[in-house]
């Protein structure tokens, strides 16, 4: 033999199982010998044929002879009854990429071994990964049965994971509801096994056949937290007839990790008075749910409820320091020191703004720590000092040059120096000619500097640029119907942005703005107070106190007014309507 040649590699069971042969088949042994260990085959199954016939079955392995190694290991197998030799037959069958023979060894250990879970899912999988789904009725009934009935609700929420990587959706969700179908109607399990059934159908792409699953679920078990989950992705995803089934759990006692989830969604949806409640429920049920706190603190600073602000940040604070390091805890509390250093900024004390700000450790969040700080120097009168400091920041990538413009071109709109903010984003256009978010905010300057005809090129450049820009088409009709010209236009314009992002609450205050406009006033109440009960905003608030006071409905405009004033005193449109109204408040 030539003793530099590579020597032939065995897998560790391998090793283990030709070790144990060549052990029993050495001439001296003691009769005191130890018995074999619990996890290698039996001594007397192990005989010194059988031994070389593993040894024999490795080399072919490792020697690209896949199909004899697979005869003689599956032969051993049979021979000795052991899973892990059916396992490794299984494998080597893999190996040469042969799933017939995987399936046939699969079936042989299940055949062998018809109590083991592990023979069972072994056959399970390798259907699946054949595209045989019409087969894996059978395999998917014994996985069940061959649960403990005290998991089998559990093993059935895991059923879909196994057909994750089936090419027919379909034909999955069909195989696994005929599968199911005993567990359908029993209670311990019918919940459990109604969301399973969802949740195939869902990735089938048939999200009313889901919507109809998790129905069936909550008759089952109302309180069945894996339906109200599927119910918040379905309604996530676009279903909305998925909320109600969601709102009925959440009646009774609901998880608080749905019911962040659902807060979320609503976030997403600017729902904001919505999420703000079903935070305080999770707040409530959970005080120690530190992200809860978080964002129910981001929510009040927006709407400018300092003290309860200041309360949950600080409550999040708590939590979150005594948590260990990691990335998700740096961010969450750079964004609470950030948003108490806004509270202190507002109430003046500067000092203890500069104290939050003085915390943030995570250089990723340093340049919103500086652009809150250059907000502070401004608020003193120091604006030429916290422009500077905005553009000394570093600039580690490309996308921190345009944060570190957009938080100038921020800073001067605060303060109302809307001809520097103009100039810099119209030279930032001239640079990137196709920047619609960048056309927009021009636009919106252009609009402050009376530059009405500018204000309406650059809109309708991003519109031409980019169809689906909601937000371009409802400024361009919202300005036409603020200065009440080209009425039917404007409102073309708003339902467009309507149409791009149904329900958002800014369009439509825009939409019962131009019915006013156009005498429209009962139309304009009932918009208006659907867009001010969904966000209740001083914007809004403006515009529907001055329909209701159109109206004779003085009481309800006045109490509107001042529940503007209340979410932001400073509101240039609030200010203005109360002051064109004649009202003293």
């Amino acid at each position: 033999m030539d003793y530099y040649e590579p020597m032939p590699r065995f897998t560790p069971l391998a090793l283990a199982l030709l070790l144990a042969g060549g052990a029993q088949c050495a001439a001296a042994q003691s009769a005191a010998e130890e018995a074999p260990k619990p996890d290698l085959p039996a001594s007397s199954a192990l005989d010194g044929e059988l031994f070389y016939q593993l040894l024999l079955g490795e080399l072919n392995a490792q020697g690209n002879e896949p199909g004899a190694a697979y005869a003689l290991i599956l032969d051993a197998a049979r021979k000795t009854n052991d899973p892990r030799l059916y396992q490794r037959a299984v494998d080597i069958a893999f190996q040469a990429r042969s799933g017939d023979s995987a399936l046939q060894a699969a079936r042989a250990w299940k055949q062998a071994q018809p109590d083991s879970r592990e023979a069972n899912r072994y056959v399970l999988q390798i259907l699946i990964a054949l595209n045989r789904l019409a087969d894996t009725v059978e395999p998917l009934r014994d996985d069940l049965t061959l649960v403990p009935a005290a998991n089998r609700s559990a093993a059935i929420n895991f059923l879909p994971r196994f057909f994750a990587r089936a090419a027919d959706k379909k034909q999955a969700a069909a195989v696994v509801e005929q599968a199911l179908g005993d567990y359908l109607m029993q209670a311990g399990t019918g919940a459990a096994a109604w969301t399973t059934v969802g949740r195939m159908r869902q990735a089938a792409g048939d999200s009313q056949g889901a919507l109809d699953a998790v129905m069936r679920a909550q008759k089952v078990d109302p309180a069945a937290d894996g339906a109200a989950l599927l119910a918040l992705e379905l309604m996530a995803a676009g279903v909305p007839q998925a909320e109600p089934l969601l709102t009925s759990y959440l009646n009774g006692r609901a998880a608080p990790e749905i019911r962040m989830g659902y807060a979320r969604v609503l976030l997403d949806a600017q729902r904001y008075a919505e999420a703000a409640r079903q935070l305080e429920a999770v707040t409530a049920q959970r005080p120690e749910f530190a992200e809860a706190w978080l964002i129910q603190g981001t929510l009040q600073v927006q709407d400018n409820q300092q003290a309860a602000a200041e309360v949950s940040l600080k409550r999040y604070v708590e939590l979150m320091t005594a948590q260990p390091a990691s990335p998700e805890r740096s961010r969450g509390l750079a964004q609470a020191y950030l948003s108490l250093a806004q509270i202190a900024e507002k109430r003046k004390d500067y000092p203890g703004a500069e104290a939050w700000l003085g915390r943030i450790e995570n250089a990723q969040d340093m340049i919103s720590a500086q652009n809150r700080r250059a907000s502070i120097l401004a608020r003193q009168g120091k604006l030429d000092e916290a422009r500077k400091l905005l553009r000394s920041l570093p600039e580690r990538n490309p996308g921190d040059a345009r944060i570190k413009l957009m938080a100038e071109v921020q800073l001067l709109r605060e303060n109302q120096k809307y001809q520097p903010a103009y100039d810099l984003l119209a030279s930032a256009v001239a640079r990137e000619p196709k920047d619609t978010d960048l056309m927009y905010d021009q636009a919106m300057l252009a609009e402050k500097l009376g530059k009405l005809d500018d204000m309406e090129r650059l809109l309708r450049q991003v519109i031409a640029i980019k169809p689906e820009a909601q937000h371009a088409y409802n400024a361009l009709g919202y300005s036409l119907a603020d200065r009440n010209v080209r009425l039917p236009e404007a409102r073309d314009l708003i339902r467009q942005a309507l149409k791009l992002a149904p329900g958002d609450p800014f369009i439509t205050d825009s939409l019962g703005w131009v019915e006013f406009r156009m005498g429209h006033w009962s139309d304009a109440l009932r918009i208006l107070e659907g867009a001010y009960k969904s966000r209740p905003d001083p914007e809004i608030a403006a515009h529907l106190a001055e329909v209701l006071w159109t109206l004779g409905l003085q009481d309800r405009a006045v109490a509107v007014l001042k529940e503007g004033l209340l979410l932001n005193a400073e509101n240039e449109s609030l200010l203005a309507t109360v002051k064109r109204l004649g009202i003293k408040l």
